[in-house]
């Protein structure tokens, strides 16, 4: 069991987070812990009300909320009683087994798991202290609770065999559903749990799921004020719909804050080459004159999704590895001269990446893929071609697009009315 501690300054927020999951279906309140009503007599307004007055009993503390997760190996499916239980043992041995806290159950991954919110202010007004909560409360608590459980130890996680599956219910939709929620999803799984070390790296965990991050062409005003936007992506991976500003999303997404990222992610990511490496290795010692899209195919068996980036033309510029069983993402250059895109295509003995393109494209066309939106557990196409991403020597594609920057509600910058500067007086001497 994994156990994810998150405290904020904002109950609402936690709580609404996970409302707004249950209104679109993919979780379920399964418990409300130490309130006068059982859950399913309880109003939303109750729920939340609750948690609300306690907090404003005392004012003088900024973090009183608290955001759990409890995350289980995806062979442990349990019933709702047993995850409440669970659950309740995991507050009451980290002090807030008294606390009125709701428990639901998410299904909008590829392993059981469990959110937990609550706040830290009790009936008397007293905060329940915060500090080193993570390392002095919830490692212990949840060491305990893998031994009286039986469960898998997070320590040993990474190691149990088990069936890949997307960490998400489904790719991001333009007109499914509301694209900020939908963006935001996508958003939340690929911080959480993949490393990347560049923002390439990122867009090739996103672009699976139809998600791109953008920093525009390098004469827009988001490129020059080091700005970030998403887009959803259609079938062809181009952008379509109003693209969304990273500030404008919970978690800050900003560039600032994935370049604060990229040392800590190569450093874990540096441990994992050498299984990616044989992985690859594996695959053409197995076959012999393997095409590249047989490659794909046997990499994405054993959990690794290979991504291409193309230009314009057609002509294969770059490749990246998504390690999912490992959450590591690696283009393909510094794993080393064998493992480049440019070397990738010589093994395979690809020369022609038009005519493999119209294959594939054929041979698709009377099926539908599995992994699309309706589809519980994703997989991605047979490769994945990354158009919208141009070789930095060329004209960016998106060029005129990015000429004024979009804000979240459609209107351009210049069209947006400035505020007049306000002469200061002058002081009579």
């Amino acid at each position: 069991m994994v156990a994810i501690v998150g405290q904020g300054e904002s109950i609402s927020r936690s709580f609404y987070y996970n409302e707004n999951k249950v209104g679109e279906g993919v979780a379920k309140l399964i418990q409300a812990q130490n309130y006068p009503r059982d859950s399913q007599d309880l109003t939303q307004n109750m729920r939340l009300g609750m948690l609300t007055k306690l907090a404003a009993l005392n004012t003088r503390t900024q973090v009183n909320s608290l955001h759990i997760s409890l995350n289980f190996d995806p062979n442990e499916v349990f019933s709702e009683a047993k995850l409440s239980e669970i659950a309740a043992s995991y507050m009451d041995k980290i002090g807030f087994g008294n606390q009125p806290y709701l428990v639901y159950q998410h299904f909008d991954a590829g392993h059981p798991h469990v959110h937990i919110v609550t706040t830290n202010i009790q009936a008397n007004s007293k905060a329940i202290n915060l500090n080193l909560i993570g390392a002095l409360r919830s490692e212990p608590a949840r060491k305990e609770i893998e031994i009286a459980y039986g469960l898998t130890k997070a320590e040993d996680q990474k190691s149990v065999d088990y069936e890949l599956k997307s960490a998400f219910s489904s790719r991001a939709q333009y007109g499914k559903s509301e694209s900020r929620k939908a963006i935001a999803n996508v958003l939340n799984s690929v911080l959480k749990t993949y490393k990347f070390g560049s923002l390439a790296e990122f867009n090739a965990v996103l672009g699976l799921y139809n998600v791109k991050a953008d920093r525009g062409s390098e004469n827009s005003r988001t490129y020059k004020k080091h700005g970030l936007v998403y887009h959803i992506l259609n079938a062809e991976g181009m952008p379509i719909g109003v693209p969304i500003k990273a500030s404008l999303f919970y978690n800050k997404p900003t560039l600032k804050d994935l370049e604060s990222r990229f040392p800590a992610n190569e450093l874990a990511k540096d441990k994992q080459k050498s299984k990616v490496r044989n992985a690859i290795n594996s695959v053409f010692q197995k076959t012999d004159g393997i095409s590249l899209n047989q490659f794909v195919g046997e990499l994405k068996k054993v959990g690794i999704d290979v991504v291409l980036r193309e230009n314009s033309d057609g002509i294969i510029y770059g490749i990246t590895y998504v390690d999912h069983k490992n959450k590591c993402v690696f283009n393909g250059r510094p794993l080393g001269p064998d493992y480049s895109a440019k070397a990738i295509l010589e093994r395979c003995n690809q020369t022609n990446f038009s005519a493999l393109t119209t294959q594939i494209s054929m041979e698709n066309s009377n099926k539908q893929q599995p992994g699309y939106a309706g589809n519980a557990h994703l997989y991605a196409p047979p490769f994945h071609k990354n158009r919208h991403d141009p070789v930095p020597s060329e004209k960016d594609l998106l060029e005129e697009l990015w000429q004024v920057e979009m804000g979240a509600d459609g209107l351009p910058y210049e069209l947006k009315g400035r505020k007049k500067k306000r002469k200061k007086r002058k002081m009579n001497t």
